[in-house]
C-alpha cells in the first residue's frame, strides 16, 4: 500500500478488489437492463420494486405481509407494485385456504413469465456472445454453489 494514498483510492481499490461487490453492480445493471427492455418492448413501466418482488412469488401464493417481511419492508410499501403486477396480468390475488379473511399473492399465468424469462434468457444469450457459452456455464455453476451455500447459511435469505 502506497503511504501517500488517499482515502478515497485506497477505498476505491478495496470495492474493485471485492468480489461481493462486483456481484451486486452486475446484478444491479443487468436488473435496470432487463426493466429497460421489458419497458421498450410492452410498454409497462417496470420498475427496481416490481423485480424485486418476483423472485419471492410462484404458483402457490404467499401472503402480503410475508412477502414484505423478506423484502424487509412494510406491507403498505409493497402493495401498490402488487396492484400494478395483478393490473398488468403478472400476479392475482387469492383467497388463503388456511385463513378466509387473508389473501395470497401468486403468480397469474405462465405467459407473463415466459415473456419476463425470454428477457432474461436473451440478456444470458448475448453474455455468451461476450464471455463464451463455457464461461457463463461456468458463472451459473458458481451462482447456483453460492445460493445453495446461501440456503444453508445461519442467517436469513435476504430479497432476492
Amino acid at each position: 500500500m502506497d503511504p501517500t494514498d488517499t482515502a478515497a483510492e485506497r477505498f476505491e481499490r478495496a470495492k474493485q478488489d471485492s468480489t461481493i461487490e462486483r456481484l451486486f453492480r452486475v446484478a444491479r445493471r443487468l436488473d435496470a437492463l432487463a426493466r429497460s427492455r421489458i419497458r421498450e418492448r410492452t410498454g409497462m413501466p417496470v420498475r427496481q420494486v416490481h423485480t424485486q418482488l418476483l423472485p419471492h412469488l410462484d404458483r402457490e401464493g404467499i401472503r402480503l405481509t410475508d412477502l414484505a417481511a423478506r423484502l424487509g419492508v412494510t406491507k403498505q410499501a409493497i402493495a401498490p407494485a402488487v396492484d400494478e403486477l395483478e393490473t398488468w396480468g403478472v400476479v392475482e390475488k387469492i383467497p388463503d385456504p388456511s385463513d378466509g379473511r387473508a389473501r395470497l399473492v401468486r403468480f397469474a399465468g405462465v405467459d407473463a413469465l415466459m415473456d419476463g424469462l425470454g428477457t432474461l434468457h436473451a440478456l444470458e444469450e448475448e453474455l455468451a456472445a461476450v464471455v463464451g457459452a463455457d464461461a457463463l456455464a461456468e458463472v451459473r455453476r458458481v451462482m447456483q454453489a453460492i445460493d445453495q451455500w446461501l440456503d444453508g447459511a445461519a442467517h436469513p435469505r435476504g430479497p432476492s
